[in-house]
């Protein structure tokens, strides 16, 4: 058995520097790190010759962003697990063994991941994966640990081993052959919610995906785009779409989408009235974007041959949180 954790990296020097430490010390036995470069223009592969020069370095030649850099480089990589792991993540002792243990006991689960803590508050979950990923209705992305912005202190609570709906890609582990079967990630989502649609992609497929608790990595965050960025929005509101568009079982993506494009168009006006045009202009982008893909999303969705999957939330989180004022996972009704 041979993992392959494999982190992407562009113009990370500042990351590599801080984690790359605790990852090859954390990384031994049957794994071994290697470093994808998305054609950096900093000192990245100079720094990495010099100071790890027995790390296998991937040097792709332009940045193919989050989704297709992944898809390059892990085409010339054989393992048995591959490992996305994000160049801001800290890890701790054991934490591949314990989550490849769990996988290898259920040949079903497919796509795994470990505990994400925020790096400065070690004790409250990260926004990008906390114990793991789930969806509603309407497709809105959330956590155990995190519902929208809120996130929650970590006492225990969520320490079981759990199906879940998706891994963060900030710190995720699939096996190698149905990565391959899945044909990666989908490369036109270049950045976000691209693991959410290979997570859903899996489930249509019939494996299951787990968090366990029991390993644990502290992750900074925001490292390549901040929260703010109106690229950041375009890609979040496309990609959403998109991913509707492709996974949603016959009957319910009409409707769906439908009230998506209402609601999106409610955050636009959002972003307007609190003066932020340039977010505005992005989801209106964003619109456009996922229209131009129409013809590509048909042929998409017919390979997928979409079906209803278990751990998405039946009801709607917006109600859920701002109505009903339900801001901690457990107290969602599933």
């Amino acid at each position: 058995m041979t993992i392959a954790v494999v982190i992407l990296n562009w113009n990370g020097l500042h990351m590599l520097q801080r984690f790359l430490p605790s990852v090859t010390a954390c990384t031994q036995g049957d794994a071994r790190v290697i470093i994808a470069d998305n054609g950096s223009t900093d000192q990245s592969l100079p720094w990495l010759a010099a100071n790890y020069p027995d790390l296998q370095v991937i040097a792709l030649d332009k940045n193919y962003g989050f989704a297709d850099g992944y898809n390059r480089a892990l085409a010339q990589v054989e393992a048995d697990y591959y490992v996305l792991l994000n160049d801001d993540v800290e890890v701790t002792p054991n934490w591949w063994q314990t989550v490849v243990n769990t996988m290898e006991k259920d040949p079903r689960i497919a796509i795994a991941q470990p505990k994400l803590l925020m790096y400065d508050q070690r004790d409250t979950f990260e926004y990008a994966g906390g114990a793991g990923g789930f969806i509603d209705k309407l497709g809105y992305p959330f956590c155990r640990g995190r519902l929208f912005a809120t996130l929650e202190q970590d006492h225990g609570q969520y320490n079981d081993i759990r199906e879940i709906f998706w891994a963060s890609g900030a710190a995720m582990f699939i096996r190698a052959d149905v990565w391959r079967a899945m044909g990666g990630l989908d490369g036109d989502f270049f950045a976000h919610m691209e693991e959410i649609d290979l997570c859903w992609r899996v489930k249509n497929a019939g494996y299951k995906i787990v968090c366990c608790p029991a390993a644990t990595v502290y992750h900074v965050g925001g490292g390549t785009l901040p929260k703010s960025s109106p690229t950041k929005t375009m890609l979040n509101f496309r990609n959403n779409l998109a991913m509707l568009y492709k996974n949603l079982p016959q009957g319910r993506m009409t409707p769906v989408l439908a009230l998506r494009i209402v609601l999106d168009w409610v955050a636009a006006l959002s972003f307007l009235l609190k003066g932020n045009g340039a977010e505005c202009a992005a989801v209106f982008k964003a619109h456009r974007q996922y229209r131009s893909w129409k013809p590509a999303l048909r042929s998409k969705r017919a390979a997928i041959k979409p079906k209803p999957t278990s751990c998405i939330l039946a009801h709607s989180l917006l109600i859920q949180y701002h109505l009903l004022n339900r801001k901690h996972f457990s107290q969602l009704n599933f």
